[in-house]
């Protein structure tokens, strides 16, 4: 199979049924929007969709349960492997994919072995980065890094079980092929261009959008989208927001035990609809993300489809979505991104957001699902030709 994906227009259509599994559905993350995105663009190319998670509602969705995970904002956890297979055995899909490394990746490869049938695991998350910061700020250093080369032996073994693994940046593939997962693929993620673009613009929602913050008509709005995390580095941008000076405003949107504070911030909580988020992208003036450990940067991709320039951390990602449409900062100096926001709101403004434009555009959801639909079409064939096989070998009795 092919590193990267080639554009697809179309796909033939088919009556396959994927069944997508994730403990990732809190209010706020980006998991939940590519899985709903994938729910509304899959059946226009033939194929059933079924999402599973917990508190997931609605035609189409199955609700797997779960127990709420501490300050995570918003997330549950299920805890009952059992349940879960039991649920995707129901549910009957053709393929199976799993968008989480935890209980749900371990009933999702049970389920896809009792009803014979491929599973495909999607690396949402760097599993090692994530334990080392959480061990390493405990209880120092040395076993943050003996977590960090733990939950990475755990993730190897987990996903080498997989018929497919994918991430959604070059970034993760390279990591995941340096653990030993050779045959992990590159796939992006999109954007819905129709609902996140320029257009949404509207000068009296900006006004009325302003009189709710309580700040001056002129004031610049510098948009967060996501989870308040320790690795968002919202701190951050809240300081360097707070060197720009009077008439800066960060404005963080979500959830999460880590939110911005200071003078020159507001915190507004999650927006799930996806037409009132894009409304709010296109009347702020740019988007700022200082995250290190993002596998993508979703809110960054609709900010970009929305015409706003970007200004994102260096790392992984973003880094990478940064380079095809925004300014990149690497140092963790309030000063320096100051420096990069006041270029990106000034002299670069209209270059960054013709850039971001044509990037995000060439992401459409439409085709990068299609692609998608390529990839597992390809899973398919693979496993009908494996069970001929081993038909075929098999003894007549």
């Amino acid at each position: 199979m092919a590193d990267a994906p080639s554009r697809m227009d179309a796909a033939p259509a088919t009556s396959h049924h994927l069944l997508d599994a994730s403990a990732f559905w809190g209010p706020a993350g980006g998991v939940r929007r590519v899985l709903t995105a994938r729910h509304e663009v899959l059946p226009r190319l033939g194929w059933r969709h079924t999402v599973l998670a917990p508190r997931a509602r609605g035609p189409g969705f199955i609700d797997c349960g779960g127990l709420p995970v501490p300050w995570s904002g918003g997330y549950r956890l299920p805890w009952w492997q059992r349940r879960v297979v039991q649920l995707i055995e129901a549910a009957q899909p053709d393929l199976i994919e799993a968008a989480d490394p935890y209980t749900v990746a371990w009933a999702v490869l049970e389920a896809g072995r009792r009803l014979h049938v491929p599973t495909v695991a999607f690396c949402h998350s760097n599993l090692p980065a994530m334990a080392e910061r959480l061990v390493g700020g405990a209880l120092g250093a040395v076993r943050g890094r003996w977590a960090a080369a733990r939950a990475q032996a755990y993730l190897t073994d987990l996903y080498a079980r997989f018929d497919l693994v994918l991430a959604p940046s070059r970034s993760m593939v390279q990591r995941l092929r340096q653990w030993g997962l050779k045959d992990a693929q590159w796939q992006p993620l999109g954007v819905d261009c129709q609902t996140f673009n320029p257009s949404a613009a509207d000068a009296l929602w900006r006004q009325q959008l302003i009189q709710r913050l309580g700040v001056p008509s002129s004031t610049r709005l510098l948009l967060y989208t996501g989870r308040f995390a320790p690795e968002k580095h919202l701190g951050l941008l809240a300081d360097a927001v707070g060197l720009l000076g009077p008439g800066h405003l960060l404005v963080a949107v979500g959830s999460g035990p880590r939110p911005p504070r200071g003078a020159q911030v507001r915190v507004l909580p999650p927006v799930t609809d996806s037409g009132l988020l894009a409304r709010l992208l296109a009347n702020c003036d740019i988007y700022v993300h200082a995250g290190d450990q993002e596998t993508f940067g979703l809110g960054a991709l609709e900010a970009m489809a929305s015409g706003l320039p970007t200004v994102l951390s260096d790392c992984d990602g973003l880094g990478e979505l940064a380079q095809a449409g925004g300014l990149a900062v690497k140092s963790r100096q309030p000063s320096d991104w100051a420096k990069a926001m006041a270029s990106a709101l000034s002299e670069r403004r209209d270059e960054l957001r013709d850039q971001a434009l044509a990037h995000a555009r060439a992401h459409d959801w439409q085709p990068i699902v299609a692609q998608m639909v390529h990839r597992y079409g390809r899973v398919l064939q693979h496993s009908a030709q494996r069970r001929e096989a081993g038909s075929a070998a098999s003894p007549p009795l």
